[in-house]
């Protein structure tokens, strides 16, 4: 296997992850009540359904950065009908059910993005403006493993969330999804 053949597995795996990570966890928010998914536990974006808010925020915000690619333009068409954001705190489905479903689209969109970039693509530099509106160029690839990174993160934010409220995620590790080799 190539370095970007590796590259490429690699990505597929992480938004596979993405998904089943955010699937675990949108499951167990949907346990709590209202009051419980916005209370402000002191987290970084205050609450779990602040910190699954930014999350999306965040996703948005990469993806449609990402439609300048060939390939993405397609795949992340559905993006048009979408919100902008312009604050990474910006609230944009107080509704947990809509935040859930939206979830739910961008993750599959991710899974068809990363199934579709080629080597030359993952090597692209995008040109974009940040949210303070400095001009930007990185390379896709590590722009990407940004994202997933992120998600990383902030999931785990809500997990120490969850555990102060007396609940567990489960297995979070990256491990169980990858392939045993024979």
């Amino acid at each position: 296997m190539t370095h970007t053949q590796a590259l490429h597995h690699n990505f597929n795996l992480l938004a596979r992850y993405n998904q089943w990570m955010n699937d675990k966890v949108y499951q167990l928010a949907a346990t709590l009540s209202q009051e419980q998914l916005f209370a402000n536990q002191g987290a970084f974006f205050g609450s779990v359904a602040g910190t699954l808010n930014h999350l999306l925020v965040a996703d948005l915000i990469w993806l449609n950065r990402f439609r300048q690619l060939d390939t993405a333009a397609e795949v992340l068409q559905p993006l048009g009908q979408l919100p902008h954001p312009a604050a990474l705190d910006q609230i944009l489905y107080p509704d947990f059910v809509r935040l859930h479903s939206i979830r739910q689209q961008l993750d599959q969109l991710l899974i068809q993005l990363c199934q579709r970039l080629d080597d030359q693509q993952l090597q692209r530099i995008l040109s974009y403006k940040n949210l303070k509106g400095e001009m930007m160029k990185r390379k896709l690839a590590p722009l990407l493993q940004h994202l997933f990174n992120h998600q990383t993160h902030h999931r785990g934010q809500v997990t120490t969330l969850f555990s102060q409220l007396g609940l567990d995620v489960g297995v979070t590790d990256l491990f169980v999804l990858i392939d045993n080799e024979d």
